[in-house]
Formats: C-alpha cells, sequence, structure tokens
C-alpha cells in the first residue's frame, strides 16, 4: 500500500471536503470503483450497494450535518456522486448485507495506559485486501478553530485510525454481530471520525458512539494522555483507556485490566453482546487475542520500533498477528497486513509502516 498525506486547513466542511476530493480525485475514483466490484463479486446487488450507501449518507446527515457535508464535498471534487463514495464510506454497512458473513481477519490492536501519567503506548495493525487498497491516506486536518484531527483512512472514508489535539487516539477494530442487518445505519468510519473531531474525554467519545444508529459492528478502542478520571461505577481506578463495542443490538464499553492493558481484535468482550458474536468458527480472532495477551508484558516501556517487533514475538513475520496473501486463494479472500500504526496521544503523532509489525520493526517508521 502506498501512503499519501494531506493536510487541510480550511474551516468550512464542504470546502474541505472539495480540497481533499480535488488534490485526490484519481484515487477516490479508483477506490470507489474496487469497493463495488468487490461487493459485486461477494454477491450484493449493485441496486443494493447503491441502495445502502444512499441510506446510510442520509443517516449520516442526520446525525452529523458537518461530516455529511465534507462527504459530500470529498465526493464532487473527486467528479462522484454521492452515494458513489458513499459505497467506500459506508463499506462496512454493506459487508453487514452479504449473503454470508465473511471472516474476521481485521487488526490486532494493543494499548497500555497505566494509571500513572504519560501518554499511553499502543500498537496496531490493519489487515484488509491488498486489491481494495492499492494506496492509503493520512489526513491532517483542523475541525474548529485550535483543534487539531490526525487520521489514517482510505480513499472515501472520513476516518478510521487517529489522534486529536486534546490528547485522545483511536483504534479501530471491526466486529460482526448477529444483529448487523441491511438497514443503513451511520457509517462507523464517521463516528471514529466524530470522535475524533469532537471528544477530549473518554465520556464525550462513549456518548458520541452511543447516539449512532449502527447497522454494523465494530469497536472504538479510545484512550488519552492526561491521567484519567474515575471510572463512572465510583471505583478510584483512574479511567485511562476504553474499548466502546457498538452493534445495531447495543452498545458496551469495555475497560482496561488493572495492569493498564487493553487488548482487542476483532470479537465482542462484553459478556452481554458477546453471546450473540456472529464471528466465523474458522476466525484467527481468539488466537491473535491470546497472542497478545502472552507478549504484552514485553511491550511496556519500549519504543515503537521494538514495540512492534516483540508484537510478533520469536515469531517474526509467521506470528498470527501477520496476515500474508494466499496466492491460491481468489482475491477477495486474501488478507494481509497492511499497515502497522502506532499512537501517542502525548504529542498528536501517528507512527506508521506501510508493513506489518516485524518489517516495520525492521525497516523503520515514519511519523505524522
Amino acid at each position: 500500500m502506498q501512503l499519501h498525506r494531506h493536510t487541510s486547513t480550511v474551516p468550512d466542511p464542504r470546502e474541505r471536503g472539495l480540497d481533499i476530493g480535488r488534490t485526490w480525485d484519481a484515487q477516490t475514483r479508483n477506490t470507489a470503483k474496487l469497493y463495488s466490484d468487490f461487493f459485486a463479486t461477494i454477491g450484493i446487488a449493485q441496486q443494493k450497494v447503491r441502495d445502502i450507501a444512499e441510506r446510510s449518507h442520509e443517516a449520516l446527515r442526520a446525525w452529523s450535518p458537518t461530516l455529511a457535508e465534507e462527504a459530500e464535498g470529498w465526493a464532487t471534487g473527486a467528479g462522484l456522486e454521492t452515494w458513489q463514495l458513499s459505497v467506500v464510506n459506508a463499506r462496512t454497512e454493506i459487508l453487514a448485507a452479504a449473503p454470508k458473513k465473511r471472516g474476521s481477519h481485521e487488526c490486532s490492536t494493543a494499548v497500555y495506559a497505566p494509571a500513572a501519567h504519560g501518554a499511553p503506548q499502543t500498537l496496531q495493525t490493519w489487515d484488509w485486501h491488498d486489491d481494495l487498497a492499492p494506496e492509503g491516506l493520512l489526513l491532517e486536518l483542523t475541525p474548529a478553530p485550535g483543534r487539531t484531527t490526525k487520521t489514517f483512512t482510505e480513499f472515501g472514508t472520513l476516518g478510521k485510525i487517529g489522534v486529536n489535539s486534546e490528547g485522545l487516539g483511536l483504534h479501530f477494530n471491526i466486529l460482526a454481530h448477529a444483529s448487523d442487518d441491511d438497514s443503513a445505519g451511520v457509517p462507523v468510519h464517521a463516528i471514529a471520525r466524530r470522535i475524533l473531531d469532537e471528544a477530549s474525554a473518554l465520556d464525550q467519545a462513549i456518548a458520541i458512539a452511543a447516539s449512532a444508529r449502527v447497522s454494523a459492528s465494530t469497536v472504538f478502542t479510545v484512550f488519552t494522555a492526561g491521567s484519567g478520571a474515575p471510572a463512572a461505577d465510583g471505583n478510584s481506578t483512574p479511567r485511562r483507556a476504553v474499548s466502546i463495542e457498538v452493534s445495531p443490538a447495543g452498545t458496551a464499553v469495555v475497560d482496561a485490566g488493572s495492569d493498564g492493558w487493553l487488548l482487542h481484535t476483532n470479537h465482542f468482550l462484553d459478556p452481554v453482546l458477546a453471546q450473540e458474536d456472529a464471528i466465523e468458527e474458522d476466525a484467527l480472532s481468539p488466537q491473535r487475542l491470546a497472542h497478545l495477551g502472552r507478549v504484552r508484558s514485553e511491550l511496556a516501556g519500549l519504543g515503537v520500533g521494538d514495540r512492534a517487533k516483540q508484537f510478533c514475538s520469536s515469531e517474526g513475520a509467521s506470528s498470527v498477528v501477520c496476515f500474508h496473501p494466499d496466492a491460491s486463494a481468489p482475491p477477495h479472500e486474501q488478507w494481509q497486513t497492511l499497515l502497522t500504526i502506532s499512537i501517542n496521544s502525548g504529542d498528536c503523532s501517528l507512527a506508521y509502516a506501510a508493513a506489518n509489525p516485524a518489517d516495520a520493526a525492521r525497516d523503520g517508521f515514519q511519523i505524522f
């Protein structure tokens, strides 16, 4: 995956979208076509794709007019109709309507946020289909005066993994629940973006996520650089990181462990939502979570390069958290670790490498 950077200080959301769309018109149009072809390949009819894309954008407009304006500007700037951009922005919502549940081979996240001061230490892999993301985008935006949002995303999605200048970071993992459907809820990628644009504290992030009607499941692991606030249940332990699991059946909050670690892959951890988890039996999510549990004690206190190396343990690139494409499988069934990323909520920066953690540790990270 080739990564590009874009900085926009445009305050008006439509003009900001136009700026992004005009700058990256070819990449945006290509990504929209790739997803349209992908959905046809996995058996979602074209009219259904358009219907969900249109209704999901309507849900976005009702929930966040500002982000809807930006998406519409992005589409116009790239020479697309709004629904065509929404095919990417609402890709998770369209996937929820697939005839067959797909394996959840995406993303392993580890966040270390002990009660003591200092920015949490994090690492995440983004595992996806290489043919759908030949290029990716790092966006730096000014959603309000004096406020900065930085996010890694795809060409057409409003946000994904990121950090803001208020000291709040967000990791992003897809989930699957029996309640997922084709009712075209607010795009989960837009929820991630609104959290980054508006939240300064964990309670605000939780409230934003819970306010959206969703039709597809996802988890937002959010954390703050500050010392945190006591948990809502009165527990004296400061809350510095939470995983916000969202599904059509409801929203749940999973706290970090007493040791400060919060780990997540692609299955529900909340005991109630987990009862109707729709993860496939052959998915590797439980194995990846178990792997993170084994290596977590070795990750704390390390720089990002050493953290990435230990993330894989002695197995290196053959570790269960590193995906490699299977040349014998059709492209839509091939998975690859396309990105390794760490968030520094203390200085509002992203350390990233378009590689699996083992290769990133060997070749180095870039800072955005």
